[in-house]
């Protein structure tokens, strides 16, 4: 990775799975370093950026596009962008590991039972009841990463320890 390069962490996991908690805590660790940290909620960009997308493959596909895109211009530029999105096929991390030099792949794993269990919105039980299409983990699939750089239990570990463990993994290759 060119030292001008931010990093990109990038939380991919069912949804409820715990990636924007775990993203918020390690954004807040790394204000505190005083480093250049964006975060980017796929949630809000959803509703925002790449709002009128649909939920099949292809609109997926372009959600994901538009985020790394904007992580790529972030990145580029020496910010540190923390990303927060299901993404849930690998050809979309396959493209994103391609698209930034930074990137680093964090799986927040979570059973889909403990996932519906968290789920406060009632989405899940509405796609279980079909009232909502292509939702990840029912009825779209969520294709769990082969590789990812790191491995996060959000149903078993504590999130301080999970960001904690985030942040030593940086330290550890030098990138904080």
């Amino acid at each position: 990775m060119d030292k001008r390069e931010g990093n990109v962490l990038w939380f991919t996991g069912l949804s409820g799975a715990g990636k924007t908690t775990t993203a918020r805590e390690v954004y807040g660790y790394m204000v505190r370093l005083g480093r250049g940290v964006e975060l980017l909620d796929g949630d809000e960009l959803r509703a925002r950026v790449c709002k009128g997308l649909g939920f099949d493959r292809e609109g997926r596909m372009e959600n994901i596009r538009r985020i790394g895109y904007i992580a790529s211009l972030l990145s580029r530029h020496g910010v540190d962008v923390i990303v927060s999105a299901i993404t849930p096929y690998r050809e979309m991390r396959n493209y994103l590991r391609t698209l930034l030099p930074g990137y680093v792949e964090i799986y927040a794993q979570c059973s889909l039972a403990e996932c519906e269990k968290r789920d406060v919105k009632g989405l899940y039980a509405k796609a279980r009841r079909q009232e909502i299409g292509h939702f990840t983990g029912i009825s779209d699939p969520y294709e769990e990463p082969e590789r990812p750089d790191l491995i996060i239990d959000t149903e078993n570990r504590p999130l301080a320890e999970n960001a904690g463990a985030i942040i030593e993994w940086l330290r550890g290759r030098n990138r904080l």
